[in-house]
């Protein structure tokens, strides 16, 4: 059996592949504990700055869980919900090993979307930094359609991506989007060919991977951390993490070699 989701890593730049593509990569209980370990690994692994996030087979980015391979509910809600998140989804409350913000994963992930980007992987997707889609993206959360929920928190993150008529538009049908209509929404930054995708991904990546880490992490934790506040806090929130990065190595490197004129060595210190 190939392994659900691959791992790479060039440099600072670590690619998750997820790699069932004769199941659109849709994740089995297997697939979504190797997503988190390499996650987890990618978080801690000093080296790496940047994480793109694919499907693999060009069909699919993932169409979120596998229905048929997910083990059957053993316990009720409560009995799991204070468990550890293996643990709680080893009884059936898998979605939890899809909410990324649990990892506390402040690397920018970059989502390289070609085809399906449906259910829980479009979830995945939506808590990406960064979406990039091929011309044959399409995007849905089609859990209305079939009574069920987009439990891993699609209702809030698609509120969050897109003007609130649209997302509810697309949340109470189920409808998909093209490609073209998720780039003029604002859902994707970038729309290029599916043979291009992956080299758009990675040189994106590499331009970010190329700035100072430190600061790249502050500005992806204070993106996620303002959501809700009021204008004053988010701003006070804003002085926190400029007092953080003040003294760094790398902000003063950045300034040497602005004044030098040269490109900088950043250390992530």
């Amino acid at each position: 059996m190939p392994d659900p989701v691959l791992l790479a890593i060039d440099g600072a730049i670590a690619t998750v592949t997820l790699n069932r593509p004769e199941a659109h990569n849709a994740l089995d209980l297997d697939a979504m504990l190797a997503l988190r370990r390499h996650l987890m690994a990618c978080r801690d692994d000093p080296a790496v700055r940047v994480v793109v996030l694919t499907g693999a087979g060009g069909r699919a980015f993932c169409v979120g869980s596998d229905l048929k391979r997910l083990p059957p509910v053993e316990a009720s809600y409560a009995q799991m919900h204070d468990l550890e998140d293996e643990a709680s989804a080893r009884r059936g409350n898998y979605l939890r090993l899809m909410m990324l913000h649990r990892l506390k994963l402040w690397k920018p992930i970059v989502a390289a979307i070609d085809g399906y980007c449906y259910g829980g992987g479009f979830e995945l997707a939506l808590q990406a930094d960064l979406r990039l889609a091929s011309t044959k993206a399409s995007f849905a959360l089609t859990e209305a359609k079939v009574g069920s929920f987009p439990g891993a928190g699609g209702v809030p993150l698609l509120l969050r991506a897109l003007p609130r008529a649209v997302a509810m538009k697309l949340l109470l049908t189920g409808d998909a989007i093209d490609a073209a209509e998720a780039h003029r929404l604002g859902l994707v930054s970038d729309v290029v060919a599916g043979e291009e995708l992956l080299a758009h991904a990675m040189a994106t990546a590499g331009r970010i991977a190329q700035c100072a880490p430190l600061a790249v992490q502050a500005i992806k934790r204070t993106a996620l951390e303002s959501e809700g506040l009021s204008h004053a806090d988010a701003v006070d929130l804003s002085e926190k993490y400029f007092g953080i990065l003040l003294h760094t190595h790398d902000r003063a490197e950045g300034r040497r070699a602005f004044a030098e004129k040269r490109p900088p060595r950043f250390e992530g210190r």
